[in-house]
C-alpha cells in the first residue's frame, strides 16, 4: 500500500499538484521562452514524483478528479494525468529507469506544438475544421522537431513523442520507442476517453478500462492496458459509482484489489446529499460496485479537501473503516 500522509499534510498536497499544474501550463504554452527547457522538465518530473510518493492515493484521487471535470486548460491537465499515469504503469512494468524518464517526459511534451489548439478543441463543439485537423494530423513530428530545437537530447524521448500516434507492430521485434510510444498511446487514449469535451461529456473510468483491454490492436499493447488497469483499479480514486444499494459514492483509496476500494458514500439512493459522507469498503460480499459513472451524471460538488482528507483518515486508522 502507498505511503500515507498525515492529516495535517493534506492541504499541502492539493496545493502543490496545483502549483505543479501551472507550472507546466507556462511551460508548455511558451517553449521558446523558457530557460534551460531540458532541465525545467526534468524538475518537473522530479516534482510529481515526490507527489506520487508521498500519497498515490491522494494523488490520484486529485488527478481523475482533474481529468474529469475541467475543460479549461485541457492540453495541461492531460499532459499531467498522462505523465503520472506513465509513471505509475512503468513502474508497474518494472521498466528499467531510463525507459521511464523518457517516457514521462515524452508525455508531459507530446502535445507542445498543439497547447492552444488542444485547449480550443475542447471547448469546441463543431468537428475539427480542415485546417485544425492538419495541425493535429502532423503535430507529433513537429512536436519531436521543437524539442530537439530545445536542446533535448534524449533520443528516446523524442522519438517515443514522434511516433506516440503510430500503431505497434503486429508482427517482427518493435525497438524500444515503439514499445514505449504504444504505453504513451494507451494512456493518452485512456485519459481521453475520461475527459469531458464542450462537443461530449467525459465517459466512466471502467468503461474506459474495458475500452483499452478488449479492444486491443496486439498481446504486447494488452500487456499495457492491463499493467494501467491492475495498478489504477477499475474505477481508480476521484471517480464515482453506483453501489448496489442505490447510493452513488466516490472512490478515496485503492485497496489491494482492481473491484474492491475504499469509498465514500455522497448521494442517497433518491439522489440526496449524505452528510457526512459515509466511508465503505466495497467487499465481495458487500456493497458491490454496480456501475462506474462518469463525472457529468454526478450533480454534487465536492470539497476535495475533505475527501481526501478522509481517505486519509480511514487509511491511517484502519479500525476507522466499517467492517
Amino acid at each position: 500500500m502507498p505511503q500515507v500522509v498525515d492529516d495535517d499534510s493534506y492541504e499541502d498536497l492539493l496545493s502543490l499538484w496545483s502549483d505543479l499544474e501551472s507550472g507546466m501550463g507556462v511551460l508548455l504554452a511558451h517553449p521558446a521562452s523558457v530557460q534551460d527547457f531540458a532541465r525545467k522538465i526534468a524538475q518537473y518530473d522530479h516534482w510529481m514524483q515526490t507527489l506520487l510518493q508521498q500519497d498515490t492515493d491522494a494523488s490520484l484521487y486529485l488527478l481523475f478528479q482533474l481529468a474529469t471535470t475541467s475543460t479549461i486548460g485541457y492540453s495541461t491537465s492531460h499532459a499531467l494525468v498522462c505523465a503520472a499515469l506513465c509513471h505509475i504503469t512503468a513502474v508497474e512494468m518494472a521498466l528499467p529507469a531510463g525507459h521511464r524518464t523518457s517516457l514521462v517526459r515524452a508525455a508531459m511534451t507530446m502535445n507542445i506544438t498543439m497547447t492552444h489548439l488542444q485547449d480550443t478543441l475542447a471547448l469546441q463543439k463543431e468537428r475539427p475544421t480542415s485546417a485544425q485537423q492538419a495541425a493535429i494530423s502532423t503535430h507529433a513530428a513537429h512536436g519531436r522537431a521543437l524539442l530537439a530545437e530545445r536542446g533535448i537530447a534524449d533520443a528516446l524521448w523524442l522519438d517515443i513523442v514522434g511516433s506516440h500516434h503510430q500503431p505497434l507492430p503486429t508482427s517482427g521485434p518493435a525497438t524500444d520507442a515503439a514499445r514505449l510510444a504504444a504505453v504513451l498511446h494507451t494512456v493518452d487514449r485512456y485519459a481521453a476517453m475520461i475527459s469531458p469535451r464542450r462537443s461530449r461529456a467525459g465517459g466512466s473510468a471502467s468503461d474506459s478500462a474495458r475500452v483499452i483491454t478488449t479492444a486491443r490492436a496486439n498481446a504486447k499493447r494488452d500487456d499495457v492496458s492491463h499493467a494501467l488497469v491492475k495498478v489504477v483499479g477499475l474505477n481508480p480514486p476521484g471517480t464515482f459509482v453506483r453501489l448496489d444499494t442505490g447510493q452513488v459514492a466516490v472512490v478515496l483509496r485503492r485497496s489491494g484489489t482492481e473491484d474492491q476500494p475504499l469509498v465514500a458514500s455522497v448521494l442517497d439512493a433518491q439522489g440526496n446529499p449524505i452528510q457526512p459522507p459515509k466511508l465503505q469498503l466495497v467487499r465481495s460480499q458487500g456493497p458491490h460496485i454496480k456501475a462506474g459513472l462518469p463525472r457529468s451524471a454526478v450533480l454534487l460538488d465536492l470539497d476535495h479537501r475533505t475527501m481526501v482528507r478522509l481517505g486519509i483518515f480511514a487509511a491511517s486508522r484502519p479500525g476507522a473503516t466499517p467492517a
